[in-house]
């Protein structure tokens, strides 16, 4: 049995919002990483200075803290639950999907239907096999945190499945 996959680009994430919970997706584009305390500090930041430090309007958010090896960068997804009291902020900014590891409350499921922004998952505990799909990365914002910092990658070819799609249905069966 061979996966169909839908090929996704930065230039055609509209189409994002046409999948179904289940369908395989291969990604090529930009990723921003968030993680617990980078996306408090990124909160922050908007209520003091009334902007972000960079643009997250039409991007995908990746809930990943990449770490080096004595080769590359090593990235893998984090649980998405623990980033939901924090969505609505991240959707209102006008992120286009979010992805990461494992299901979400049913707020945020909530939130996900009333943006129409799909979340995806990424495999976990491949961390090194995934890295080679993972290319051009810089700081964005909170270098002082370290694999927390927000970072941006160009992902290639990079398989996702559609967890929650925009419509809300979802592959896990708790909901």
């Amino acid at each position: 049995m061979t996966t169909k996959y839908t090929k996704i680009s930065q230039n055609s994430l509209e189409e994002l919002k046409n999948l179904k919970a289940g369908e395989w997706v291969l990604y090529s584009g930009e990723l921003t990483t968030i993680r617990d305390s980078s996306q408090t500090m990124l909160i922050e930041y908007y209520n003091k200075e009334g902007k972000l430090p960079f643009q997250i309007n039409n991007k995908i958010i990746i809930y990943a803290a990449p770490t080096d090896d004595i080769d590359n960068t090593v990235i893998g997804p984090t649980t998405s639950k623990r980033m939901d009291d924090h969505l609505d902020f991240l959707l209102d900014m006008g992120v286009a999907a979010t992805i990461g590891k494992g299901d979400r409350t049913k707020a945020a499921i909530s939130l996900i239907q009333k943006y129409k922004t799909p979340y995806m998952v990424l495999m976990s505990g491949v961390s090194a096999y995934l890295s080679s799909f993972f290319s051009e990365r810089k700081i964005l914002a909170f270098e002082e945190l370290g694999p927390e910092a927000i970072h941006l990658f160009t992902a290639s070819d990079l398989p996702l499945l559609m967890a929650i799609d925009s419509k809300g249905e979802s592959i896990f069966s708790n909901y």
